[in-house]
């Protein structure tokens, strides 16, 4: 099981089957014991999806506490949010809900991964449905607002689940899952879908499904990954991967929904936050993770992106350090021209001066 979910982690290939929460008749073939010698050692040091790694305090998982009620253990609700048996109902079908739900923990975990399993379904047909959903890890809690039921200029992690195109002359395809980092500077622009402040995203067919849903979030050394679980084949599909993610513990995870004159369901089934054993250098070790300042150290700013068909981004408007780089180029072909001229030019004038 372990080597099995070794290829898993790093592969994000087949889900583990027989992952707490995550469907799967159990463990596969016996692997090999020579495998298990060769691999041993790198499993050990990495989450395997069991329960000593699965962090309880910041999970949501059946059976649920305190159905019929407005609160649970370790989770707090707000708005429209309806706990029942089988779901926590973040907005229902109806027109102007918003919902949120909070775990009560911060999490003071540098490197882990969240699981969610999710289902947004109602009777609207193609583009008459909305909003989605947003994934939080951030400083602030049970704050409503515009951003999908929660605040705007939020500090921290969101991951966006938007099942509605509000840009008419958007060229993607929507439902759209887009990922912001935000340290309360940024406004959420709903008119755009959020492109000016987009760091990356992808289209994803995630909604009025007859199978699970299940999409993970990984934070690990700076790097943010997405991965979703939508065709009902026990395998995981990227989404996002980004590099330079800074984020601090301390920060609480929570889900939101929100509908306007458009509406759906909103369900989340499951909450599982696995930690990730992930060996950091001396200097890591000592920093202060509480005290950093969220943030991604990217070459180009969000806003310099636009829209492409496929999801993606293209280059745009030329910024202050792309000119620089053309200048310098361009000065650099033009010495290099004048070099070669110069000893072309020579060559000549000694070839001539042998004729005569």
């Amino acid at each position: 099981m372990a080597v099995e979910c070794w290829f898993w982690l790093w592969g994000w290939g087949r889900r583990c089957l027989g992952r707490p929460g995550l469907p799967g008749p159990g463990p596969g073939p016996t692997t090999p014991l020579f495998l298990l010698l060769l691999l041993g050692s790198v499993a050990a040091d990495i989450t395997d999806g069991n329960s000593e790694h699965l962090k309880r305090e910041h999970s949501l998982i059946k059976p649920y506490q305190g159905v019929g009620s407005s609160s649970m253990p370790l989770w707090d609700f707000q708005g429209s949010t309806m706990l029942t048996s089988q779901y926590v109902r973040l907005t229902p079908d109806e027109r102007s809900k918003q919902g949120s739900i909070w775990n009560h923990q911060p999490c003071f975990l540098k490197d882990w991964e969240m699981h969610v399993h999710f289902k947004v379904h109602g009777t609207g047909k193609k583009n008459l449905h909305g909003d989605g959903i947003a994934l939080w890890y951030t400083r602030d809690r049970l704050v409503p607002g515009p951003v999908f039921g929660s605040k705007d200029n939020f500090h921290g992690l969101a991951i966006f689940l938007d099942t509605y195109p509000n840009d008419e002359t958007t060229e993607r395809v929507f439902p759209y899952i887009s990922v912001m980092v935000n340290n309360g500077s940024l406004s959420y622009d709903h008119s755009k879908d959020g492109r000016w402040t987009e760091l990356a995203g992808c289209t994803a067919d995630l909604r009025n499904r007859d199978h699970d849903t299940f999409l993970a979030v990984r934070y690990s050394r700076g790097r943010l990954t997405v991965m979703t679980d939508l065709e009902d084949k026990n395998e995981w599909k990227n989404c996002i991967d980004i590099t330079g993610v800074r984020l601090p513990t301390g920060y609480y995870f929570g889900a939101s929904a929100g509908t306007g004159d458009l509406s759906d369901n909103h369900d989340i089934i499951s909450m599982k936050l696995f930690q990730l054993m992930v060996e950091h250098t001396p200097d890591e070790e000592n920093i202060d993770w509480t005290k950093i300042e969220p943030s991604v150290n990217f070459l180009k700013s969000p806003k310099d992106n636009v829209d492409d068909p496929t999801g993606n981004f293209r280059s745009g408007p030329l910024t202050g350090w792309r000119v620089f780089l053309l200048l310098l180029c361009a000065l650099l072909g033009i010495v290099i021209c004048a070099v070669v001229g110069a000893v072309v030019f020579q060559k000549r004038q000694e070839r001539n001066k042998r004729f005569y």
